[in-house]
């Protein structure tokens, strides 16, 4: 019961990683640090979607085997988790051959079940998405709304389907009932509006040339490959154990709460428990759905050159700079713009003249004063004693506001240093001086606690500095930009 199984979504590696990434893993990592600071035991699942058929065609325009192409690709998503401060407890490649045989496991529970059949198919499909859609899916040019500006393809062949319409009530009543609670709630909302439309049955495997002989071997039937994203959620169980340790799978599934952007909502939250209702397995308990980015106020794309690199601003501003500015001027359930613009000033007011130079104030006036604490360090503060203002707006995945109280509380305590003048206290020898200095200590300790899950490195860094009997100045936090 004490347990807190959280994923991000699993990006495909068509590409090397962009800001939008950097955010989802920030956000995923904030809320294990809350849940283990609550006493959760957690675990943080990412990974490589490596089956999908654009990873093939990416790999074909860089002249690479495929192979090849997704281990490089892989790995800088590993690299910006270890960048960002992230550390991901597991990362489940789609290529790997336990991945491969827990799909293969999936599959089979589904097709007993009677739930798998074949048949010729003929339809429009996305790459981009992986998806194939109706017509009254599609924008009046006829083009995805994910992918505008690129043609769909026509395809025909025969491939396997899966009963997705047998499960519309029942996820319908999941869904209304929270069983499976999707954050915000017009997010849930829109899938309820998609319920309604009435599902199809929906094909979920390749021919084998069209998927280049690439991804999941279909069980029983050597000319067709699993379709990407009927094997590409089952990373979130072949991760932790599904069909290679049944003792790991128990323990941890099903997730707690998987994290993904709103483009993908539809796989999560109609697919996905589909596949597990049909295969009499347990389900994920909750989903939240973040936005998407614009990049100073256009839609990135590689063609007008905007895709932002998270690398290019973690080497000029910093980890922590970046995780602040992702999570607190970045709605956590709407669109958002990324600026660099707007990353220096949030990090000049907020980092270098808010937190920054508090925190130089106080270890000033503290070594000035040859000021020793009476209090102990530890003082046994922790997270789940603090404000609940700050705990609901964590649980509830409001990033921003839960950043409000911390910076209320700096902006308190700048206000009581003004007006308390620890200074002037100082100059006359005033009794009053100690008690002044360790109520500012106090407030920065937790300061330091509350900081811990958004800026780790930063929280860690403060801690140390005022950890010790006898408090001295340091260096900048955040020089000025």
């Amino acid at each position: 019961m004490n347990k807190f199984y959280l994923t991000t979504a699993i990006p495909y590696v068509n590409a090397k990683p962009h800001v939008g990434h950097a955010l989802e893993f920030v956000q995923a990592d904030v809320i294990k640090r809350f849940r283990q600071s609550l006493g959760n035991e957690t675990l943080l699942l990412s990974g490589a979607d490596e089956n999908a058929i654009k990873n093939v065609q990416a790999a074909e325009n860089a002249k690479l085997p495929v192979q090849e192409f997704i281990d490089q690709n892989s790995k800088l998503f590993e690299e910006l988790a270890k960048k960002l401060n992230i550390s991901f407890d597991v990362f489940q490649r789609g290529s790997s051959q336990k991945h491969h045989k827990a799909s293969q496991e999936l599959w089979k529970k589904c097709f007993e079940n009677g739930d798998i059949y074949k048949k010729e198919y003929k339809g429009l499909y996305c790459v981009g998405c992986e998806l194939f859609y109706e017509k009254n899916e599609l924008n009046e040019k006829g083009e995805c709304f994910e992918h505008p500006g690129k043609p769909l393809e026509e395809v025909s062949e025969e491939n396997y389907f899966f009963k997705l319409s047998k499960y519309q009530n029942e996820i319908k009543d999941l869904i209304e009932k929270d069983k499976l609670l999707i954050v915000p709630s017009f997010r849930k909302n829109e899938v309820l509006s998609f319920l309604k439309e009435g599902l199809q049955d929906i094909s979920i495997s390749r021919s084998n040339k069209r998927a280049k002989n690439w991804g999941v071997k279909v069980p029983g039937d050597e000319t067709q490959r699993m379709y990407v994203w009927f094997d590409a959620l089952n990373i979130y169980q072949s991760g932790v154990g599904f069909s290679w340790d049944e003792e790991k799978y128990k323990k941890w599934w099903p997730a707690d709460l998987h994290v993904i952007g709103k483009g993908i909502i539809r796989f999560h939250a109609v697919y996905w428990p589909a596949f597990l209702l049909s295969a009499k397995l347990p389900l994920p308990k909750s989903v939240f759905v973040h936005g998407y980015f614009t990049v100073d106020g256009q839609k990135m794309s590689k063609s007008l050159g905007n895709v932002a690199d998270p690398i290019d601003f973690i080497e000029k501003y910093g980890t922590d700079a970046l995780r602040y500015y992702l999570l607190k001027e970045i709605s956590p359930f709407q669109d958002g713009d990324f600026s660099q613009k707007r990353l220096i000033e949030a990090y000049n007011s907020d980092l270098a003249n808010g937190l920054g130079n508090l925190i130089s104030r106080v270890a000033k006036l503290c070594e000035n004063s040859h000021f020793k604490k009476t209090k102990t360090a530890e003082n046994q503060k922790h997270i789940s004693n603090f404000d609940n203002e700050y705990k609901t707006a964590l649980s509830e995945y409001r990033f921003n506001d839960a950043l409000w109280v911390i910076w209320g509380k700096i902006t308190r305590l700048d206000k009581f240093i003004n007006e308390e003048k620890p200074w002037d206290l100082a100059k006359n020898n005033n009794p009053r001086l100690k008690s002044v200095l360790e109520h500012s200590v106090d407030q920065i300790q937790e300061i330091a606690i509350l900081l811990k899950p958004f800026l780790p490195e930063t929280s860690e860094k403060i801690t140390k500095q005022f950890e010790g009997s006898q408090i001295l100045s340091g260096s900048p936090l955040f020089p000025r930009i």
